[in-house]
């Protein structure tokens, strides 16, 4: 036995992440782990007040345009 719950993995892929099972069986471990959101980035959900923090973090600067254009 592999010591992976594949009945359970299977559960969560098809049922709760909705994939088909020719998507679940095409998906790597580590991407699994990302649709689930045990990818250990830290970085959690990006909401609204975290957009706003990188958007001043890094601001949009404005194209500069040629002559002519």
């Amino acid at each position: 036995m592999s010591g992976f719950d594949w009945p359970g993995l299977m559960r969560i892929g098809l049922k709760s992440l909705g994939l088909r099972p020719h998507e679940f069986w095409a998906l790597t471990p580590a991407e699994f782990a990302v649709m689930l959101g045990r990818d250990g980035g830290g970085a959690g959900v990006l909401d609204r007040s975290r957009l706003e923090d990188l958007a001043r973090a890094f601001p949009d600067l404005p194209v500069a345009r040629e002559e002519g254009e």
